[in-house]
């Protein structure tokens, strides 16, 4: 009767499960390190997509400053024809 240990399929069985689990913890290794990979490409993601809601949000309104700039010149163009009836500023 055989022993156990050199029977050569429970040699065979067992290298097959340490290479299985050799397999399984370098699969572990590189998905952990995909996901860390993952989680530091989403934070610049993050970073990306809120400094381009603050420019938003700060240049929403600047097509209004071309009105304002309009409204100014003709203000100023007022203020001149008031200043050349009036003969200038009163001191």
């Amino acid at each position: 009767m055989r022993r156990a240990r050199t029977d050569p399929n429970v040699v065979a069985w067992r290298a097959s499960l340490g290479g299985g689990l050799v397999a399984a913890v370098a699969v572990w290794g590189l998905l952990e390190a995909l996901r860390r990979q993952v989680v530091q490409i989403d934070e610049g993601v993050d970073a990306v997509w809120t400094a381009g809601k603050r420019l938003a949000q700060n240049t929403q309104t600047a097509h209004i400053l071309t009105g304002t700039r309009d409204s100014g010149v003709e203000l100023l163009h007022e203020l001149e024809r008031h200043l050349d009836t009036t003969g200038g500023p009163q001191p």
